[in-house]
C-alpha cells in the first residue's frame, strides 16, 4: 500500500494466471529427481600401489609378470606395500648354491670360513667372489658390508665371470646351476643332495611383503598374494629333484667272485653300497649272466675269458639298489641263450628294467623311458665293437650292437618327446686316459643328435671327461666290481657319476671317486687320493679352474 500511494495512489489489480491447456499439463518428469553422492574413495577401495624390487631373483621377475590385478610404482616409497628381500612378511624362501668352475678340487667349505672371508677377508679356497644382487644385500644385512673381495653382479653373467678369473666362485640360485659349475656344500650340507637340510642354511633369501605408506588389511594381503600366486613358494621343491648314479664295469666273477665267495657276497658294497642306495636311479652295468651250472669261481682263467655268475650273486646287486641294468657288455652271451634268458628272468622278478640289449632285437632297440618327480629321464645303449660281442637278433637274445644311424633316429625322437637322453657305450677297452678317435666320432655323433649325457660303461681305468654342446661326455668311469688292481697304473681308481635332475633340466654331475685295494671292492678314496685322481682327470681332460 505504501508503495501504491507512492505511485500515485491507484492500486492496480493483479492479472490470473492462465491455466495450462490439456496438451500443456506438466508430466511426471517435472518431479524433483534426488541427487545421491557418489562416496569418496578409501584407500581400502583403491587398487593396491606395490613395488617390486628390482633384486629378486630373475626367475621371480619373469614369473611375475604385469599384474594387471595391482598398480605398480616406481618406488618404495610410493607403495602400500613391497615384494622384497627380509622381509616383514616372508612368503618365499629362495635356495642358493656355493659353486666354482667344474674344473676345481674343493668339495666343501666351513661356513666358518666363508664368513671369516666376508667380515675379514680372512683365508678361504676362492679369491674373488660373485653373486646375484639379492643374495648379496641379503647376506650384507646378516653380517654387514664385506672386507673380502664380493661384489654383486648379474646371474647371467656369473659363470662367465667365474671361468674368466682364477680363483673365482659364485652363489648361484639352485634352479640356474648348470653343468659347468662344481656345487660346493657347506659344511656338508649341499642342495643338491637329496639329503639337503634347508633349515639354518645361510645361502637363502627370505622374500616377501613390506608395508608401506598405510596398513594394509588382512582382505588386502589375500588380493596381493592372488595376484603372484604364479611364482613358487621356494625354487628348490624336493619332490622335483631326481638323482641317478651311473657305473662302471661290472662282471662278479673270476678274482671277484673268488672274493665274494671267502668274504660274503655282499662285501663289495660295503663302502659304495649306500650311497648308490640313496640315488633315486641306481645304474649298474652288468657284464656276465647269471647260470646254472656256472662252475665255482677261480683266482684267474688262463685258457679262456668265458664268464658267468653264480645267481647268488644277485644279492649284491639288490644291496647297491639297482633300479636299471645295462645290458650292452662283451660277455652277456659267454654262456648261450638259456642263460641270456634265465638271467632276464631275473632281472624280471627283481622288478629291475633293461635296456642296451633283451630277448631279441626288437626289445634291444627299445629305449627305457622313465619319469621320475616330473624328470623324464631315456636310457640308450649299445655296444660298438666287432658284431660278434652283441648276439640280439631277431630269433636271438643279446647285446645291441650300434646301428649309429638307427640310435640319432631314436634319441631325436625321444628329445622331441621331452626326455633327457643318457646314452651309453660298450666300446673299446684302452688303458689310457684319453680315447680312440673313433670312440671321440662316435660319442660325439649321439651328443650332436641331442644326447644329455654321453657314458663310457667299457673301461677298466677312468678315461676324460668333456663338455661338448650341450652334452657332457665321460668316456669311461672305471670298474665298479671288477677284479684288475694292479693291471695298469689306473685300473685300480674308478668313478660313480651322480647326476642330478630338476624340474625338467639337467643341472650337472658330482664325480664320486673310489679306489680299489682289493680285487672286489671300490672304496671311497681318502682326501688326498680324490684331490690327486680329480686333478689327474682335469689335466687330461683339458679343463682348467
Amino acid at each position: 500500500m505504501l508503495l501504491a500511494a507512492c505511485s500515485g495512489g491507484v492500486l492496480q489489480p493483479i492479472a490470473p494466471t492462465p491455466s495450462p491447456s490439456p496438451s500443456q499439463a506438466p508430466t511426471q518428469a517435472s518431479t524433483a529427481t534426488q541427487f545421491i553422492p557418489t562416496p569418496e574413495p578409501t584407500p581400502e577401495t583403491l587398487p593396491l600401489a606395490v613395488w617390486i624390487d628390482p633384486r629378486l631373483p630373475e626367475e621371480i621377475l619373469h614369473a611375475l609378470g604385469d599384474l594387471p590385478s595391482l598398480v605398480q610404482v616406481t618406488s618404495k616409497e610410493e607403495a602400500v606395500l613391497s615384494l622384497t628381500i627380509e622381509a616383514e612378511k616372508p612368503i618365499i624362501s629362495w635356495v642358493y648354491a656355493l659353486a666354482a668352475p667344474f674344473a676345481t678340487v674343493t668339495d666343501d667349505v666351513s661356513l666358518e670360513s666363508l664368513l671369516a672371508f666376508w667380515q675379514n677377508n680372512g683365508d678361504f679356497p676362492a679369491r674373488v667372489l660373485v653373486m646375484p644382487p639379492a643374495i648379496f644385500d641379503s647376506l650384507k644385512a646378516r653380517y654387514g658390508s664385506p672386507l673380502g673381495d664380493v661384489h654383486p653382479l648379474a646371474e647371467n653373467d656369473l659363470l662367465t665371470f667365474c671361468q674368466a678369473h682364477e680363483n673365482a666362485w659364485a652363489i648361484v640360485p639352485f634352479e640356474t646351476l648348470e653343468p659347468r659349475w662344481k656345487v660346493i656344500s657347506l659344511d656338508e650340507n649341499s642342495p643338491i643332495h637329496k639329503d639337503f637340510v634347508v633349515e639354518n642354511y645361510p645361502l637363502t633369501v627370505q622374500i616377501g611383503w613390506d608395508e608401506g605408506i598405510r596398513s594394509v588389511t588382512e582382505a588386502e594381503y589375500k588380493v596381493a598374494n592372488d595376484a603372484i600366486a604364479s611364482v613358487p613358494a621356494t625354487n628348490r621343491q624336493s619332490e622335483l629333484l631326481t638323482t641317478v648314479i651311473l657305473t662302471g664295469v661290472t662282471a662278479m666273477t673270476r678274482a671277484t667272485a673268488k672274493e665274494m665267495e671267502l668274504y660274503g657276497v655282499l662285501s663289495p658294497a660295503v663302502s659304495v653300497g649306500a650311497l648308490m642306495r640313496e640315488a633315486d636311479i641306481a645304474h649298474v652295468s652288468n657284464e656276465v649272466p647269471f647260470a646254472s651250472n656256472c662252475p665255482a669261481p677261480q683266482w684267474q682263467q688262463e685258457v679262456d675269458l668265458v664268464f658267468c655268475s653264480d645267481d647268488k650273486y644277485i644279492d649284491l646287486m639288490r644291496e647297491v639298489g639297482t633300479d636299471v641294468v645295462e645290458l650292452t657288455g662283451d660277455h652277456f652271451s659267454d654262456y648261450g641263450p638259456e642263460a641270456m634268458y634265465h638271467t632276464l628272468e631275473m632281472y624280471a622278478a627283481e622288478g629291475w628294467s633293461y635296456y642296451g640289449g633283451g630277448i631279441d632285437l626288437n626289445e634291444a632297440k627299445q629305449p627305457l623311458k622313465i619319469t621320475h618327480n616330473g624328470n623324464k629321464i631315456a636310457f640308450l645303449g649299445c655296444n660298438a665293437k666287432a658284431p660278434g660281442y652283441a648276439t640280439a637278433s631277431e630269433t636271438n637274445p643279446g647285446a645291441l650292437h650300434c646301428d649309429l644311424d638307427e640310435m640319432v633316429e631314436t634319441i631325436q625322437s625321444l628329445k622331441d618327446e621331452g626326455y633327457q637322453v643318457i646314452f651309453t657305450f660298450q666300446h673299446e677297452e684302452i688303458y689310457r686316459w684319453n680315447p680312440t678317435e673313433e670312440m671321440i666320432a662316435d660319442f660325439h655323433r649321439v651328443a650332436d643328435a641331442g644326447a644329455t649325457i654321453v657314458s663310457g660303461s667299457q673301461a677298466h681305468q677312468p678315461h676324460m671327461l668333456e663338455f661338448y654342446g650341450d652334452s657332457l661326455i665321460h668316456y669311461g668311469l672305471g670298474n665298479l666290481f671288477f677284479d684288475q688292481l694292479g693291471w695298469f697304473e689306473d685300473s685300480n681308481k674308478a668313478f660313480l657319476d651322480r647326476h642330478i635332475f630338476y624340474d625338467g633340466k639337467y643341472l650337472g654331475v658330482e664325480l664320486i671317486t673310489v679306489q680299489f685295494f682289493n680285487w672286489s671292492t671300490p672304496t671311497l678314496m681318502t682326501p688326498e687320493a680324490r684331490a690327486a685322481v680329480l686333478e689327474k682327470l682335469f689335466l687330461e681332460s683339458g679343463l682348467t679352474q
